[in-house]
């Protein structure tokens, strides 16, 4: 497995050995202590699988308590994948890192606690997976809007479908300073 640099301060972006020959290919997607090793979460909460059509943007979506971290990747098609660090006390308030994450490049990112994620769907449609830190609370959930001029996502598409809540989401700089994530220590 070998860990890359995103960019972002604990934003990481990893590519699991893939083992492959004619019959198929094998991977481990997550192992405690291999992950660990690399300061990565060694455990999670829960699992989630979406399904999206081309050009469906989702995101960018954080819970501002109980954060979630989340180790994504996509099991059919291709997307572009976005963290946002929204921490308040941090350097990199505001920026973002991106990365294509395909089922063909087995790569996964790594969004800690304290980061808005969002992606972009560029193949026909994708299968998407990831694991989370902490479940998912609806209550704490906020969205930021995906094209917020100060955040500047250079998305590689338009999108063709957003949901009513990202269309209407708010810019970052107008989110209340307590709907900001708690800072993790």
């Amino acid at each position: 497995m070998r860990v890359l640099q995103s960019g972002l301060d604990d934003v990481v972006i990893i590519e699991p050995g893939v083992h492959g020959d004619e019959r198929g290919f094998f991977k481990e997607t997550w192992k405690a202590s291999t992950y660990g090793r690399h300061g990565l979460p060694t455990a999670f909460e829960q699992a989630n699988v979406s399904r999206s059509a081309k050009g469906v943007l989702r995101g960018l979506h954080y819970q501002y308590r109980l954060p979630q971290g989340k180790l994504v990747s996509v099991l059919e098609g291709r997307i572009f994948d976005v963290a946002v660090d929204i921490r308040p006390d941090s350097k990199n308030f505001g920026r973002w890192a991106g990365v294509e994450l395909s089922a063909a490049n087995h790569r996964q990112l790594y969004v800690p606690e304290g980061f808005a994620h969002g992606f972009i769907v560029l193949s026909e449609s994708a299968l998407f997976h990831y694991h989370c830190t902490t479940e998912y609370s609806p209550r704490y959930e906020v969205a930021i809007a995906w094209n917020d001029p100060d955040i500047g996502v250079k998305w590689p598409s338009e999108p063709k479908a957003v949901s009513d809540k990202d269309r209407k989401a708010p810019l970052l700089r107008d989110i209340p300073a307590e709907r900001l994530p708690e800072t993790v220590k």
